[in-house]
């Protein structure tokens, strides 16, 4: 896997714009609800890339709830989670 680059190593298209958020420092319910809202106005051609330090088991539920298809990969520091809408 390319801990460089998480994105490259997700099922996530290529060629879009990244939106990062970091939510490894926030406590329950903080890393759901401001993922949640960073997709809302989440463009076709762009990705969510969400760091987190653990894998965000409730989330998942909800981007599929919303149609939102989602990837989550290990790296060295972080769990990260690439969130995009089909295009």
């Amino acid at each position: 896997m390319n801990a460089e680059d998480p994105v490259a190593a997700s099922e996530a298209p290529g060629g879009r714009s990244s939106i990062e958020l970091d939510v490894r420092n926030l406590g329950p319910p903080k890393p759901l609800q401001k993922t949640l809202e960073a997709t809302a106005d989440l463009a076709e051609d762009e990705v969510l890339v969400q760091y987190n330090d653990r894998a965000p088991q409730h989330l998942y539920p909800k981007l599929d709830d919303r149609g939102l298809s989602h990837d989550t990969v290990e790296t060295d520091d972080a769990t990260v989670t690439v969130i995009w809408r089909e295009g």
